[in-house]
């Protein structure tokens, strides 16, 4: 009787099994799927009973480079990531014999898919929309594994050498071409501003008299040994005016003073007329 419950309790203990949190246990009784089982201790009967256990953590699984070429003939390098996780335990076990296998094999043909569908800017610039569209390829064929793709992301795109520097050329030229543009931008504004100024101080001369003054005043206040001032023409035209007018004035003067004919010092006097 010893002998008998020694081998009765050893033999249920080899049929019991723990499950953790993190993991689906589906059960096997003689070849056929039982059931599935939840996490906690479970008891199995021996030799007829096998189970496997199945994590439904998400896995993160990276995507080994792809080389590529793109919609507009430019050879990239491309690697991705994939996070994804097991919700249906049954399937991901009998469905595909190796899931981890099968979705690394869908990232990477999908990557190489979408490399050849997109361009060289859509790759740099728009990857959210291209995350987007790998992982719905990948899912396609996973939710039929069991298995769900929450996340695909493009992690990094290397470019040939020579491509980098043509786009380094590209990147300076519209540096170059914006800065340009802001400084016309800044002259145009500046151009309407001095216009309008020049028309109010032509409205009010005494605005351009108080300008000039400023304009001594910031000039004196740089400590320079020369101070140089902008002469006003009209003060020229003043002068100009005033000279022609003293001119005329010294003419008429010299008209009005009367000829008086100078008398000879050795002048003779007049003859005597003759007696007789």
């Amino acid at each position: 009787m010893a002998v008998l419950v020694v081998v009765a309790g050893m033999t249920a203990a080899s049929g019991v099994r723990i499950i953790a949190q993190y993991e689906k246990g589906v059960v096997f009784r003689l070849g056929r799927v039982r059931a599935v089982r939840d996490p906690g201790l479970r008891m199995l009967i021996p030799g007829v009973d096998r189970m496997r256990k199945v994590s439904t953590q998400v896995v993160t699984m990276p995507v080994p480079a792809q080389d590529g070429i793109t919609r507009d003939n430019v050879t990239v390098r491309v690697d991705a990531v994939v996070y994804f996780r097991v919700i249906d335990p049954m399937r991901a076990i009998v469905e595909v014999q190796d899931y981890l296998f099968a979705i690394a094999q869908v990232a990477q043909t999908s990557l190489r898919s979408v490399i050849g569908k997109s361009d060289l800017d859509d790759l740099l610039s728009n990857r959210e929309q291209l995350n987007k569209g790998l992982e719905i390829m990948i899912d396609n064929p996973a939710l039929g594994w069991g298995v769900h793709i929450d996340r695909v992301e493009i992690k990094d795109v290397a470019l040939p050498d020579s491509m980098k520097r043509s786009m380094s050329r590209q990147a300076e030229a519209e540096r170059e071409r914006r800065a340009r543009i802001i400084s016309a931008e800044g002259e145009l504004q500046a151009s309407q501003m001095l216009t309008d100024a020049a028309t109010r101080m032509s409205a009010a001369p005494g605005a351009l008299q108080l300008r000039l003054l400023e304009t001594v005043v910031q000039v004196a206040a740089e400590k320079n040994s020369t101070l140089v001032l902008p002469f006003p023409v009209e003060l020229l035209r003043f002068l100009e005016s005033g000279t022609v007018r003293n001119a005329a004035a010294t003419s008429e003067k010299q008209d009005s003073v009367p000829e008086v004919d100078a008398a000879p010092e050795n002048k003779a006097p007049p003859e005597k007329p003759e007696e007789g």
